[in-house]
């Protein structure tokens, strides 16, 4: 499939036509290999997109990791689902379970470059998690997720390929039931597989669970975890006491798959140059470039970013059925078990999709046009800031304290700009801060010793100092959603 076949089935065309294509927006990606950009140009070059800018971070890695087609693919994908975003950043390391968790967290840590939504497109299934870094390590890395969902950060993951047995060995997937970790995580969306039937204007015709079984042991992810209590937001969906996933299921599976070019040395199995590849690895970055352009959409129209998504997702689907947002995927499985050595040829009896959520596609395939109108409707307004300023004396204490308020949950900064008579101005600011609630922050402004020389140097000549302050409600991302008034003091000595 060529990307207006996908963008139209799923509804992200009416989006681009509007002009939404991701402008303002920061995407992370979450690697295992490399990629080489010649490919993502030559793919961009066929369809007629421009590319955002993409940049590469490694983690516990000193130089860039060898590409083997599976970041270019999510890349391509992105790249076709949200063309015009601020930045792609992909984030490699290698496949250890304790580095890509590290990994997890690598964007909330990088300064200026906090995302708005992040995509998984690896995993580790739960025992084998359990067994790699413990309930310590566990605790840490989902302490991580709830932050990021807190500042409003979308975190969606792949839910795997080998169906509702996701412990793999070198000969396969194993005969156990098993979720496949990040997105068994209940801050974490979880994005398994489908393939479709398309007509002539590609509208989806039919859709059914991607399982490729007896042909390839290859299936999208789904089942029940066995880490991870049921979230609320499945309260009313699922009848077992832990998280089910995936939450949405979208195009996963090989055959046709999705259209890229990779040139690189693993994908020439798949012939040269143009391939057709798939996995839920290409449907968690669709609907998470899907994602950004909600969250664009919201932000231009002075609503609160999604943040953890299902929530919302959820919600949708027990208010608004009729609205038509999701597509109930009511055919096929992603039961591997009567194929997997080992397993006597007995099914592992997990799971079939049916009327209503399921454990084989989730709600269903979304339409994005009608997410987003639903999400602008049912999304709380952007929190409001205020500020105030208590007497002091910045010159002698070394900084600025400034008192910030939000109406609601936000991400609140704070910054200044200091002008001395007859010089440049000069600007200070504080590290943002989280409010999950309504209240108060304080912020410290602290001086640079060369800021602190000019102010000194002033105050002995006598010249007039101002500090204009103001506070900034801004998304994961740095993107300014509302500003405070701007309060301007006078400094003394």
């Amino acid at each position: 499939f060529t990307p207006n076949q996908y963008l139209d089935a799923y509804g992200y065309s009416p989006l681009h036509a509007l002009g939404i294509n991701g402008q303002g927006e920061r995407v992370s990606l979450i690697e295992i290999d490399g990629f080489r950009y010649s490919d993502v140009r030559t793919f961009a070059n066929c369809f007629g997109l421009p590319i955002p800018a993409i940049n590469g971070f490694g983690v516990n890695i000193k130089h860039p990791l060898t590409p083997i087609g599976e970041t270019e693919l999510d890349l391509q994908v992105m790249d076709a689902a949200a063309p015009q975003l601020k930045a792609i950043d992909v984030y490699e390391s290698r496949a250890r379970p304790a580095d890509v968790l590290e990994s997890l967290t690598a964007p909330l840590q990088n300064r200026g470059r906090v995302p708005d939504v992040i995509s998984v497109s690896l995993g580790v299934c739960e025992p084998a998690l359990a067994l790699a870094v413990g309930r310590s390590g566990l605790r840490a890395v989902e302490a991580a997720l709830a932050l990021e969902t807190a500042s409003g950060i979308s975190v969606l993951a792949a839910s795997g390929d080998a169906g509702s047995s996701s412990c793999i060995v070198g000969s396969g997937p194993l005969p156990l039931k098993a979720l496949s970790f990040p997105a068994s995580s209940p801050y974490v969306t979880g994005v398994g597989g489908t393939n479709f039937v398309l007509g002539s204007a590609n509208q989806i015709q039919s859709e059914a669970v991607w399982n490729d079984a007896p042909y390839d042991l290859s299936a999208g992810g789904g089942g029940t975890s066995v880490l991870f209590r049921r979230p609320g937001y499945q309260n009313g969906f699922v009848s077992q006491r832990h998280r089910n996933v995936p939450d949405v299921s979208l195009l996963a599976d090989l055959l046709p798959g999705y259209n890229i070019f990779c040139s690189v040395k693993a994908c020439q199995g798949y012939g040269t140059g143009w391939v057709a590849v798939g996995g839920t690895s290409a449907s968690s970055p669709l609907f998470a470039g899907g994602l950004a352009l909600v969250d664009q959409l919201l932000r231009q129209n002075g609503k609160q970013s999604l943040g953890l998504a299902n929530s919302l997702l959820y919600r949708i689907q027990r208010r608004y059925a009729s609205a038509g947002v999701f597509s109930d995927i009511q055919s096929g499985n992603n039961d591997l078990g009567a194929y997997l050595p080992g397993g006597n040829g007995r099914p592992l009896g997990c799971c079939s999709a049916g009327p209503g959520y399921d454990r084989a596609s989730g709600l269903g395939s979304p339409n994005l046009a009608k997410l987003a109108t639903l999400a602008l409707n049912l999304q709380p307004p952007i929190a409001q800031a205020g500020i105030s300023v208590p007497p002091q004396r910045p010159v002698l204490r070394r900084h600025l304290i400034v008192r910030a308020t939000c109406s609601r949950r936000c991400l609140l900064a704070v910054n200044a700009t200091v002008t001395i008579a007859g010089e440049r101005s000069m600007h200070v600011g504080a590290p943002r801060q989280l409010l999950r609630r309504r209240g108060r922050r304080t912020f410290k402004l602290t001086f640079s010793a060369g800021q602190l020389r000019r102010l000194h140097s002033a105050l002995h000549g006598h010249r007039r100092i101002e500090a204009s302050i103001v506070g900034e409600i801004v998304d994961p991302g740095g993107a300014v959603e509302a500003t405070s008034h701007t309060h301007t003091v006078r400094i003394r000595h």
